[in-house]
């Protein structure tokens, strides 16, 4: 059975993934394709002809198309819910009553043009709640045999904002869910703004920022009242709507009230880490750990103490220390996070829910390297059309001469095999550093990034070093987790230990990505190390790059002076002969 499934029904993040007898062949945002980040209000239309392209599937062949918004009946629970919660906005308290499903119905218009625009005339459509398919993209990928516990938190999607659940042969049960405005990633995006930064992107900065913080020196509890085993929000303070909000002198509405600013002091402007602004990151941050470990005891601690296994998706699973958390419970013997959690992901959750209620084995999920792929040759036609007329040459040991560049100091954008699934850079379309270089990472943030100088960078390291560094062995292929670093090697990679010790690490196998894993190798032979600096291909504010010509763009539009695009180094002209 050939499987479609498409994401966007959120208004952001559109993405595509094919699923073609239980496998999953290919999967990509929106967003690379037409290079404008979340692609906000867009549908996965190039996403989805790669997909069928790459996998030479023809439009007419798909048999389901599936997308991650559901119908909610008047009798649940999710609609009564949201008015009761929102008395203060009655316009939209009665059209959850009288007119619940309106964005339901225009997803499902969306969704049937693409289809009708694309060609896909014989598949049926077939509609998915949105948390099941966070829940599917997680426990169906997951490749957990055993009873397995199943966590989703992000902002919202119909109405359900947190799930909690179990798998068991091959089907998804439903414990507990809550719903808007009564949301722990509402919560933590409502922070975001406060902070200064964008919904989406800044939860990750927030959480880099709160390592330099005391948590305790703020009581943030009374935005939530928690009784360990449920939770409501306080919406005269935050996870607010209509007139509750706060509006800024251009008259841009945030998801807090004009109450957090009396009580916190103004929003927070700039890129500096400031008091007491690291202060209230910290907070946050503990407030969502605290509450959310409390909740998984209570609704999942019974599965986990039977099999110990575990999967999560959801924007809030990209949270790396929440997930370091878990790792470290008694009662946890493996974690698996979909590397895509974020709302892309509910495309790959859409598919796979579908292919296994038919009938197919989903297969578990072996890589995130799920994009498109370009040939040396292709690279070097996108050097001779582009209009900086780059200087390149092919190289014979590609990892090699890699490693040396990054041994001399240099940072190195690599752009190899297929690109990535996911927000986060996996070996593929990075930019790379050598971590025992003091001052690469602030290089690499202030030159090249444009972001803010004090944002962490992470580790890539080979399979047999991740024992000795992160003191475990637990998989770690995606770069979803963070762990304490061994003292002994905070000193020979300092450029991607974080202020509090911790390293988000991805461990790398030759299985997956062989020529990353011989760059990486060849690194060790020159300084000792198998561990290199990673982060993705992109400019502060872009998607990361897709195409060859992507990557010139991007390398040209920064300082970087090596472009490593298969078998192609390019050098800008100022560098040394390298």
């Amino acid at each position: 059975m050939i499987v479609l499934g498409i994401s966007g029904a959120v208004s952001h993040d559109p993405s595509a993934a094919l699923f073609v007898d239980g496998e999953l062949v290919a999967a990509a945002e929106e967003e690379r394709f037409i290079r404008d980040k979340h692609a906000k209000g867009r549908y996965p239309y190039e996403a989805t002809r790669f997909c069928l392209e790459f996998a030479g599937i023809k439009p007419s062949d798909v048999d389901v198309v599936a997308f991650p918004y559901a119908s909610i009946p008047l009798g649940s629970p999710a609609r009564w819910h949201y008015a009761r919660r929102h008395w203060y906005a009655p316009d939209r308290a009665l059209d959850a009553i009288f007119n619940g499903n309106r964005r339901f119905r225009r997803n499902l218009g969306k969704t049937r043009k693409l289809v009708a625009d694309l060609g896909i005339d014989k598949a049926r459509i077939e509609p998915v709640e949105h948390h099941l398919t966070h829940a599917s993209s997680a426990y169906h990928l997951s490749g957990f045999q055993e009873k397995t516990a199943i966590l989703s938190i992000d902002g919202k999607g119909e109405y359900a904002t947190t799930f909690f659940g179990y798998g068991e042969n091959g089907r998804i049960h439903k414990i507990k869910e809550f719903y808007d405005p009564d949301s722990l990633g509402g919560m933590y995006g409502a922070l975001t703004e406060y902070l200064g930064f964008e919904m989406l992107d800044g939860e990750f900065k927030v959480m880099g920022m709160a390592p330099y913080g005391n948590p305790k020196r703020f009581d943030f509890s009374r935005l939530i009242d928690y009784d360990k085993q449920s939770f409501k929000i306080n919406t005269q303070l935050i996870n607010v709507i209509g007139l509750r909000r706060y509006k800024d002198a251009a008259g841009k509405g945030y998801y807090f009230s004009p109450k957090l600013i009396d009580w916190l002091g103004p929003k927070r402007e700039g890129d500096e880490i400031d008091d007491p602004y690291i202060d209230y990151a910290a907070s946050i941050q503990q407030l969502l750990e605290d509450v959310s470990l409390g909740l998984i005891d209570h609704y999942l601690g019974d599965v986990l103490r039977e099999t110990g296994k575990i999967c999560y998706a959801g924007g809030v699973a990209l949270n790396v220390k929440l997930n370091q958390r878990i790792i470290v419970r008694d009662d946890v013997k493996e974690l698996f996070v979909q590397p895509a959690a974020s709302d892309a992901g509910t495309a790959l959750g859409a598919a796979a829910y579908v292919a296994n209620r038919q009938g197919d084995h989903v297969k578990p999920m072996a890589h995130a390297y799920l994009g498109p792929r370009y040939s040396t040759e292709q690279c070097i036609e996108a050097c001779k059309a582009h209009e900086m007329q780059p200087t390149w040459q092919r190289v014979d040991d590609v990892p090699a001469r890699a490693a040396q560049i990054l041994a001399d100091g240099n940072p190195l954008a690599w752009f190899q095999g297929r690109m990535e699934f996911g927000p986060r850079a996996l070996g593929n379309r990075s930019i790379l550093g050598a971590p025992n270089v003091a001052g690469i990472a602030e290089r690499i943030n202030e030159q090249i990034k444009y972001r803010e100088r004090w944002r962490p960078f992470c580790p890539s390291m080979l399979d047999r070093v991740a024992p000795q560094m992160l003191q475990t062995d637990h998989p770690a292929p995606y770069m979803t987790f963070t762990f304490d670093v061994a003292e002994d090697w905070k000193d020979r990679v300092p450029e991607v230990v974080h202020e509090d010790g911790t390293a988000r690490a991805q461990v790398v196998t030759r299985e997956t990505n062989p020529r990353y894993y011989t760059l990486i190798e060849e690194l060790e032979k020159l300084t000792g190390n198998g561990v290199i600096l990673n982060t993705s291909l992109n400019r502060r504010g872009e998607p990361m790059v897709c195409s060859p010509t992507d990557a010139l763009n991007m390398f040209y539009g920064s300082e970087l002076q090596y472009l490593m695009m298969e078998d192609v180094l390019i050098v800008k002209q100022r560098a040394d002969d390298v």
